[in-house]
């Protein structure tokens, strides 16, 4: 009696956590520390996965120190929407200046800036730290750890990811390998969908004869059906049939 009673509630008490994880389409990020790169998940599947840059300094999330931190955040702020591949950022604001991938001597924040804020307590300094996922010149470091506490992206890379990532969304820094997601499915375009969905009109009119001497759509329909019943004919009476292509040319209206 008790033993049924307790498989129900325990049933009851997945479901919701469930249900969540199969509704949940919004783009989210997660970023592995050991492999260097990010993933983002989109629809329950994998959109792409980009080469990234962590902190030389480890991880962690205190003030002073240059590391990056763990856990839950999410995207706060978004910065440098239009600017060019390369361009310069001091303190989140544009210098006019546009540097090449690996551009000698420099190393400032480029092209975008995805502004984080942590969620946890392991991460809450993380927005007052200026945690960013942003474009850096110095794509010769991409995938080994080399940066101040920020996650480095490639500039192009970063520039792409940036309009794939709304306000809001989840990010999660992992110390693990990232997870074995398959491949999202690309989803069904308006005009598919419009398509399956149209219904023919019973009460559309044949098309005109055109006046410069081809045929109209309907014409050519009207032609092949009597090339059919045509060629049917013939084979029941034992008549020799004629290839598809004279029947039909016998057929065709003249315009």
């Amino acid at each position: 009696m008790f033993r049924p009673l307790a498989v129900i509630f325990s049933l009851v008490s997945i479901a919701p956590a469930f249900s969540a994880t199969q509704l949940d389409t919004s783009p989210r990020l997660i970023i592995s520390i050991r492999e260097q790169k990010l993933m983002l998940l989109e629809n329950g599947g994998r959109v792409a996965t980009y080469p990234v840059s962590t902190s030389k300094y480890g991880l962690g999330d205190f003030r002073g120190r240059m590391t990056t931190p763990l856990g839950y955040l999410m995207v706060a702020q978004k910065i440098g929407d239009y600017a060019p591949v390369g361009a310069v950022f001091h303190n989140r604001r544009l210098t006019g200046e546009i540097l090449q991938p690996n551009a000698p001597g420099r190393d400032p924040v480029t092209t975008r800036i995805i502004w984080l804020s942590g969620l946890e307590t392991q991460n809450a300094q993380a927005f007052h730290r200026c945690i960013y996922i942003h474009g850096t010149p110095e794509e010769k470091t991409i995938g080994r750890p080399a940066s101040y506490g920020c996650i480095r992206m490639k500039a192009a890379d970063i520039a792409v990811l940036y309009g794939q990532v709304p306000l809001g969304a989840l990010v999660q820094i992992i110390p693990d390998r990232l997870p074995k997601v398959p491949k999202a499915r690309p989803m069904p375009t308006s005009n598919t969908l419009v398509v399956q969905n149209e219904k023919p009109n019973s009460q559309e009119r044949p098309e005109p004869a055109s006046t410069s001497g081809t045929l109209s759509a309907e014409q050519m329909r009207m032609a092949g059906a009597l090339a059919a019943e045509r060629r049917k004919a013939q084979e029941r009476k034992g008549a020799p049939v004629l290839n598809k292509g004279t029947v039909a040319a016998q057929n065709i209206p003249r315009a």
